[in-house]
Formats: structure tokens, C-alpha cells, sequence
């Protein structure tokens, strides 16, 4: 069974820095290309970060560029997101996901966690 679960969530104020995880199972994780998406209340889910499945490619959502790093150790089957400078509007649910290709969809999907920024 493919697990995905994130931790690493909080309340934090505008400025602060937070470090999630997502921690795989259940499949051959280096084989995969993760992402970090969230969802703010009211508004849809949108992309914040990709990397490729040796780690040498990234991309990232215009918002958080220059703020955020996605990183993953697959000797640990998990892939992080440093966020730093954070801002209020950075507040919402962040998941994880993962898929085979950068053509593919997202196949997997880990429950969340929640990062909340105060101003």
C-alpha cells in the first residue's frame, strides 16, 4: 500500500521559516517525480514545487520562487520544502504528491498538513 504523509506543519509568524517532510512508502520512491501542492480555504488547489527523481531539476511556482526549496533523499524515500520569508498568504494546506513521469498525472497523494502565518 502507497503512502504518502506529510509532517512538518505549523503557526508561524510572517518572516519565520518552516521545513516539511513527506515521507514515502510502498513504492520504488527514487522512480518518482514528487511535487508540493496547497490549498488555501476558499481557493483551488495549486502547484507550488517539482523535482525531478535524481533531484537535479526543480521548478517552482512564481509566488514562492527564491522563498521555497524543494529537496528530496531518496535513501530516505522523502522529499522536503524549505520555506523561508514566509507570508500570511503562504497560509493553507500542503500536500504531497508523487507521479511516474512529468507527463503523467499525480498518482499518489499524501492527507496534508496544515501551515498557518500570522502577520
Amino acid at each position: 500500500q502507497v503512502q504518502l504523509v506529510e509532517s512538518g506543519g505549523g503557526l508561524v509568524q510572517a518572516g519565520d521559516s518552516l521545513r516539511l517532510s513527506c515521507a514515502a512508502s510502498g513504492l520504488t520512491f527514487s522512480s518518482y517525480f514528487p511535487a508540493w501542492f496547497r490549498q488555501a480555504p476558499g481557493k483551488e488547489r495549486e502547484f507550488v514545487a517539482g523535482i525531478s527523481w535524481s533531484g537535479g531539476s526543480t521548478n517552482y511556482a512564481d509566488s514562492v520562487k527564491g522563498r521555497f526549496t524543494i529537496s528530496r533523499d531518496n535513501a530516505k524515500n522523502t522529499v522536503y520544502l524549505q520555506m523561508n520569508s514566509l507570508k500570511p498568504e503562504d497560509t493553507a494546506v500542503y500536500s504531497c504528491a508523487a507521479r511516474r513521469s512529468v507527463f503523467a498525472k499525480f498518482d499518489y497523494w499524501g492527507q496534508g498538513t496544515q501551515v498557518t502565518v500570522s502577520s
